[in-house]
């Protein structure tokens, strides 16, 4: 009986391994999506511009002996709608304000649709909360009106003023418009039309353009070499002959998973903020660091100078100044090899170096090559 209990013992235990096996087997491997790393050469936004009017202001509008040009517009939309103002009269519109209107119109946007706008100050006015823009057309660099843009402007401040004193929260000079614009014109967009289709990643890299070309060929490809890798970030990927599987099979493309690749080393290091970011592969060779500080420590204290009896002086004040100036010893101290991001970590924590020391540090590390990684100083 104890012979036969042993033996189920280490079958189960073996039987447990050996699901516990195909349980991390099949745990699938980090990867990320075509769509998450790349964009379609032809598939982007194009930026729109405008100049408009925001009225209905309370009060807090611009200043026309400052801001000439709203009262010109002003007078030009009212000479367009049929009143004429008399010749020498400037009037003061404490109520309305000249506004620059900016918007992103999406690839593939179609006439009628709607898009978001940005309504933003470009006079003197102190708040643009409870205007309406007025009617403004939005234009292309090619001068041409692709977008009406036109309704309530929505700010997300909000302020007061009274005896001289004045209180507000966030900013007041810009607010959006939901859906204030109405598509015009739509951009033609031939990246579909074409034979092949370009993918540009977001970051340069030789290992994960192969790597995107290999997944795609594996997963779409059907024994057949679909996509090409030009350099190291343009892929190069053939499209289906019938015009009706092309949308089809970009939505697959899109989803194809790649097997995330390890990012070159790398330290950005920001000299103005003291910031210090590294990547998951960075590591140390063995060094040794002697670090020391030098400060410089200057003490003013004020001296009553005070005039004898009977002297006719005057009391003066002045300073004694107590200048310092203190090195403390820099000791040499061992840093091990580290190949984990936690163990490069714990290795500079061990200098107890501020931020700017320890950009000091990092450039030297990578002078004397310790330092495996590229150093980047913005």
């Amino acid at each position: 009986m104890r012979h036969l209990t042993k033996t189920r013992l280490r079958a189960c235990a073996l039987l447990a391994a050996g699901l516990l096996g195909l349980v991390i087997a099949a745990q699938p491997a980090r990867a990320e999506r075509i769509k998450d790393l790349a964009t379609m050469q032809g598939v982007r936004t194009n930026q729109l511009l405008g100049y408009g009017l925001v009225v209905g202001l309370d009060g807090s509008g611009d200043q026309t002996t400052q801001a000439p040009f709203t009262a010109q517009s002003v007078n030009s939309m009212l000479s367009q709608l049929g009143i004429q103002l008399p010749p020498g009269v400037t009037p003061q519109l404490r109520n309305s304000a000249a506004v620059m209107v900016t918007a992103q119109l999406p690839a593939f946007a179609r006439p009628g649709q709607n898009i978001d706008v940005t309504v933003s100050s470009l006079g003197n006015a102190r708040s643009l909360r409870g205007g309406t823009l007025l009617l403004t057309p939005l234009r292309g660099a090619d001068n041409q009106v692709y977008a009406i843009a036109q309704g309530n402007v929505l700010v997300g401040g909000a302020g007061a003023s009274a005896g001289g004193s004045r209180v507000q929260i966030n900013h007041l000079s810009a607010g959006r418009v939901p859906a204030g614009a109405t598509v015009e014109r739509a951009v033609a967009t031939p990246a579909l039309a074409g034979e092949t289709i370009r993918l540009e990643l977001l970051q340069t890299d030789f290992t994960l353009a192969g790597k995107v070309a290999d997944a795609i060929n594996q997963t779409l490809g059907s024994g057949a070499a679909l996509a090409q890798a030009i350099d190291a970030r343009v892929i190069q990927v053939r499209m289906p002959a019938e015009a009706e599987r092309r949308v089809p099979f970009l939505a697959q493309l899109e989803n194809v998973e790649v097997a995330q690749a390890l990012p070159s080393p790398k330290v950005v290091v920001n000299a103005r903020t003291g910031s210090v970011v590294m990547n998951q592969t960075v590591t140390l060779a063995p060094s040794a660091v002697a670090h020391g500080n030098l400060s410089v420590t200057i003490s003013s204290t004020p001296v009553i100078s005070q005039p004898g009896a009977f002297s006719q002086g005057q009391t003066v004040v002045a300073e004694k100044a107590d200048i310092q100036i203190r090195q403390d010893g820099g000791n040499v101290m061992q840093i091990d090899a580290a190949a984990r991001l936690t163990d490069v970590v714990k290795a500079l924590n061990t200098l107890g170096a501020t931020a700017g020391d320890l950009i000091a540090i990092l450039q030297a590390l990578k002078a004397a090559g310790s330092l495996k990684a590229e150093l980047e100083i913005i």
